[in-house]
């Protein structure tokens, strides 16, 4: 479980492709060890386990689902991702509680530039539309971040200065793919209600 705070992020400098599956490497200074095996990392929004670490070099697996709902079919060398530690019992959660388990890919329509801080438009598949609500929460490449509204094809956020900055969404131009998952919290009270109809 995580919150979506991001304070690192890593560099693509492996991809390996297995018939079902692939193996990347994760060059960062997240703050790791070989005792860590097993530990659950968000790389990007999407909660992979940590199978070996060497010279700050950590290596996950994903599997065919994994590439299947997210990006990271695309992935490629040199790309950044935001990276996340799972939370400690005591930890402030100053985002929202954030699984590691990406619901869809999102597509970035506009980005402009207001004052300081940035709008950015995400386009999202039509099925998962429905779970959008204006002023929730929402993960997107794994930070936390606030629905400021709801538009025909998905919505829109406001970015500020420091989240700009200290995350991947400074790379992003117009029809890159970003990694979304919807608010639990949404979604179970629309399944509860779909339930009693």
């Amino acid at each position: 479980m995580f919150n979506g705070i991001i304070y690192n992020q890593g560099v693509i400098t492996k991809i390996i492709k297995r018939p079902k599956g692939l193996n990347i490497f994760v060059k960062s200074n997240l703050k790791v060890s070989k005792k860590d095996m097993g530990l659950s990392v968000a790389c990007d929004g999407v909660c992979l386990t940590l199978i070996s670490y060497k010279l700050k070099i950590m290596e996950f697996y994903l599997s065919k689902e994994t590439i299947n709902r997210s990006k990271f079919k695309f992935l490629n060398i040199k790309d950044k991702i935001n990276l996340e530690l799972p939370l400690k019992y005591g930890k402030k959660i100053s985002g929202h509680i954030c699984q590691g388990h990406v619901d869809t890919v999102g597509k970035v329509l506009s980005i402009k530039k207001i004052d300081k801080s940035f709008i950015f438009d995400f386009e999202l598949p039509k099925k998962e539309r429905k779970h959008l609500i204006e002023k929730a929460s929402i993960c997107v490449n794994g930070i936390s971040l606030t629905i400021s509204k709801i538009t025909k094809k998905g919505f829109q956020i406001w970015i500020i200065p420091h989240t700009y900055k200290e995350t991947n969404l400074s790379t992003l131009k117009k029809f890159s793919l970003v990694n979304i998952e919807i608010d639990i919290l949404s979604k179970y009270v629309r399944n509860y209600f779909n339930g009693k109809k």
